[in-house]
This record gives C-alpha cells, sequence and structure tokens, in this order.
C-alpha cells in the first residue's frame, strides 16, 4: 500500500513535488549509494531488500546505486551494471515493488572511468587485480592517473567517445524497460564525464579539451542522447561535482554555467556534491558543507537542485527547502543507519503521514489512532 501525506501540512519536506509527469509524495530521496553486492552487474537480493526497505520507509525518490553503462565502466567488480538486456529483469522487480509503496524510483547511469576496478571499501583501497576479477581502466580523458600509485589510463579516441554516448543511451533505454521513472546521469565525485570536466583529469588539445565548451561537450552529447531515448514525460537529472576543491580545477562558477546549458538541453534538476578528482583534496567537512553550492546553482541558473552531504537532522533538512537553498533533499548514510528515516522525521516535524499498514502499530501515538490492541 503506498503510503501518501494524510493531510496537507507546513512543512516543506512533506510537500508533494512535480517534475514533468513524475510526481514525488515528498522532497526526501535516497541517494544513490554503492553497495558492492553484485555479480557481473546483477541485482539481486540483497538490492530488493536494500531499495525496497527505503521506499517503505517513506523516501519519495529512491534512486540505484551509480550503475554502470558498460563492464569496464563499474566502480567496482561488485557494483551494479545495466550493460546487458538480461539486467532488466531483476530491476524491474525492484521497480516493482518500489512502486507499489508508494516511491518513484530512479535509476542512475554512471561510468567509473579511470577510477574503475577499486576494491570494495571493507576490502581495501586501490585497484582489483585482473586474478580477482578486476580490469584495467583504460577509459580517461588523458593518460593521467587518478593517484600517483594508480594504472595509467588511455585516452579516449573520437571512435571510444562514441561508444560511450551510445553505451549511455543504451542504458537510458533499458532504464525505461526497467519500469524506472526518472534517471540520474552521474557526472560528479571525479568519475568519466566530471574527468571530462576538470582540467586537473583533461588536458585534451582535440574538441573535447582545454575550454570550458570543449570540456563539457561530452556531458552534453550524453544528455541529448539520453533525452532522444528517456521519455519527456520523464525528469533527467545531472549530478555534478560543484568544485574540485583544488586550484586549477573545475569551479562553482563553472557548474553554474553547465546547469544554464543543462537547463536548455531538457535537464530538470542538478543534484549538487562536491569533489572526487584526486584523492586527498582538502575538504571542509560541515552539516551542509555543500548546500551552498546548490542554492547557488538554484539560484543563478534558475534550476531545480537537490542538496546532499551530512544532511542528518528533519529540521536540517526542512530549514534547507524552507530557506530556498535546494528543492530536494539526498540522504545517503543517515537512509544506511535508519531506512525509516522519513516516517521518523514526519513525527519529529509534527507531521502526519501515513504508514505501511503491516507497520502501524509502531507508528507513534498509534494506539490513539487505532484504539488499544
Amino acid at each position: 500500500m503506498a503510503a501518501a501525506a494524510v493531510h496537507h501540512s507546513m512543512a516543506e519536506l512533506f510537500s508533494v513535488f512535480a517534475l514533468r509527469d513524475v510526481q514525488l509524495r515528498n522532497r526526501i530521496v535516497v541517494s544513490p549509494m554503492c553497495e558492492y553486492s553484485c555479480s557481473d552487474g546483477f541485482a539481486n537480493d540483497w538490492h530488493v531488500v536494500h531499495l525496497g526497505s527505503r521506499a517503505v520507509g517513506g523516501a519519495g525518490l529512491v534512486f540505484t546505486e551509480a550503475t554502470a553503462v558498460t563492464p569496464d565502466g563499474r566502480i567496482s567488480p561488485a557494483d551494479l551494471g545495466i550493460y546487458r538486456d538480461e539486467h532488466v529483469e531483476e530491476l524491474a522487480r525492484i521497480v516493482r515493488f518500489g512502486k507499489s509503496h508508494g516511491a518513484v524510483m530512479g535509476m542512475q547511469l554512471a561510468h567509473a572511468g579511470r577510477k574503475a576496478s577499486t576494491a570494495a571499501p571493507w576490502v581495501g583501497d586501490g585497484p582489483v587485480s585482473i586474478a580477482d576479477g578486476g580490469w584495467r581502466p583504460v577509459y580517461a580523458p588523458s593518460a593521467i592517473p587518478f593517484s600517483p600509485t594508480g594504472i595509467v589510463p588511455d585516452a579516449l579516441d573520437d571512435a571510444g567517445i562514441a561508444a560511450i554516448v551510445a553505451a549511455f543511451a543504451a542504458g537510458a533505454r533499458r532504464s525505461a524497460a526497467a519500469g524506472f521513472e526518472v534517471i540520474e546521469l552521474h557526472a560528479a565525485h571525479g568519475y568519466l564525464l566530471h574527468q571530462f570536466h576538470s582540467p586537473i583529469s583533461n588536458r585534451r588539445t582535440d574538441r573535447y579539451g582545454g575550454s570550458f565548451e570543449n570540456r563539457i561537450r561530452l556531458t552534453l552529447e550524453v544528455v541529448d542522447a539520453i533525452r532522444a531515448v528517456w521519455s519527456e514525460a520523464s525528469p533527467l537529472f545531472v549530478r555534478l561535482s560543484a568544485t574540485d576543491w583544488v586550484d586549477g580545477g573545475w569551479t562553482i562558477g563553472e557548474s553554474v554555467e553547465l546547469a544554464r546549458i543543462l537547463k536548455r538541453r531538457g535537464v530538470d534538476l542538478i543534484d549538487v556534491s562536491s569533489g572526487g578528482t584526486i584523492p586527498n583534496a582538502t575538504i571542509p567537512l560541515a552539516p551542509g558543507y555543500q548546500v551552498p553550492f546548490a542554492a547557488r546553482i538554484r539560484r543563478e541558473a534558475g534550476i531545480a537542485t537537490g542538496a546532499v552531504g551530512l544532511i542528518t537532522e528533519a529540521a536540517q533538512a526542512e530549514h534547507i527547502l524552507a530557506d530556498g537553498s535546494a528543492d530536494l533533499i539526498f540522504l545517503a548514510r543517515a537512509l544506511l543507519r535508519d531506512p525509516y528515516w522519513p516516517l521518523h522525521a514526519a513525527h519529529e516535524l509534527g507531521i502526519d503521514v501515513a504508514w505501511p499498514p503491516q507497520y502501524l502499530r509502531a507508528k507513534p501515538r498509534a494506539a490513539q489512532l487505532l484504539g488499544a490492541r
């Protein structure tokens, strides 16, 4: 049974949000989070339970983890993939379950570029050897490794770039076949599209390097290819790293300008993160540290934004929305700690939302609502 607001309220966090023909029951989004639990890109029971429980828990939009559009675009050998038609069936099962509990289900399409073939965090940092199921990450804008000890990638040629664009389009078609209603394009965190954005990782001298217009070219080509196969009724998000947090890198000013251009190309929302281009950037971590970037892009580019990063409290999330800094709140670790964070946040904010009927006996003040049992 779908959980939806029982009555309208003043809380922005639990207000309905619509983009194109898709309506979210609230402003809470399950941010894409790698689970390192796949074999050959296939979703399995873990993903059904992990993503399904966040739908049951009341989130408005539930995203898959970064889902690779090619086998060698996976961040790790255990990442989710959408590079085979056979991947669709299990993904569709997850979508059906999430939708049956009132959530909109979203797919994040990704390619890791030079940061591919890395180990799950609980295994250890660094590349995975070919003997252990890894591969040589060969796709990058330039032959520059991510770290001094990293593998030197090959610079993509025109044919390789065209193949990447086609792979993203194929991933979008498979996303539609699985029933997803939102796509997010991952162009952040030092992965392939962000690698083209940043002068730190992009030293090309052709039409994909040098000027701002050239460095964003691949992202625009991918957006156009996705929009060509993705329904006009369905939203398209792009996750950007607003800054590299290093001199000479990608900047918030460039992010604002790219957001303006993306809006004209049919992008509906910018999911605003940061960092990832270099291993040891100095990042001033603090609650909501990336929110000012979301606010600036929203204000200056005139596009909806999502805020993410050390957002943990209901009142904090409500304030971000109420002051106009963002339109959606993307939660990651907070929803790992508590899949039912939205239900608890509603209680904290004094908002009455419907709980899954199976859990009604645990709802605060349930005794008053249902009678003593």
